[in-house]
């Protein structure tokens, strides 16, 4: 069995609550499925979940290098520049990342809502951009915007290999 679920801002990608974050059981009520792959409590979207632990390890072990895309709302303009610096790899504390695939997209009409929603600063702007990877690092996505002067407001995984988010709505989950 393959789950796809629209992990909400605030829930961790775990069953059991901690802190101030909510867990998965108070979304997803199926014994026996575990997560595939992680997704920070703090960024919002497609989150796999499986009873299969070999597809559990094809879709989560960064050696398989399954890519990941995300809708990314960032502080400030995105430019040519940065754009080119993402799809090289940018070097982090950890070392230089892979290439990724990064365009500036438009804001997406469609979005839900975010509780509670993104800081908002009058005098600077902000965009959206697509950065499709193939790692797995602590925070990467949010470390390779700021990297390149674009700090990250929101995060929203929009696919896994081929599994998408589409039109799920937050917080709700439908077996693939």
């Amino acid at each position: 069995m393959l789950i796809r679920f629209n992990k909400p801002y605030g829930v961790l990608s775990q069953f059991t609550p901690e802190g101030r974050w909510t867990g998965l059981i108070d979304h997803i009520d199926l014994p026996g499925v575990y997560v595939a792959g992680r997704l920070d409590a703090d960024s919002e979207g497609l989150l796999l979940l499986t009873d299969d632990g070999k597809e559990q390890a094809r879709i989560a072990d960064p050696r398989f290098k399954m890519e990941k895309t995300y809708l990314v709302q960032v502080e400030g303009i995105v430019t040519d520049q940065a754009l080119i610096a993402l799809c090289r790899g940018v070097t982090l504390n950890d070392g230089p990342t892979l290439p990724a695939r990064a365009r500036a997209v438009a804001p997406p009409a469609d979005l839900w809502p975010r509780n509670p929603p993104i800081r908002e600063r009058k005098n600077i702007p902000t965009s959206w951009l697509e950065l499709s990877i193939r790692e797995g690092r602590n925070r990467q996505v949010r470390r390779m915007t700021a990297a390149v002067g674009l700090p990250t407001l929101r995060l929203i995984r929009t696919a896994i290999g081929p599994y998408t988010l589409d039109a799920l709505p937050t917080g709700t989950w439908q077996q693939v």
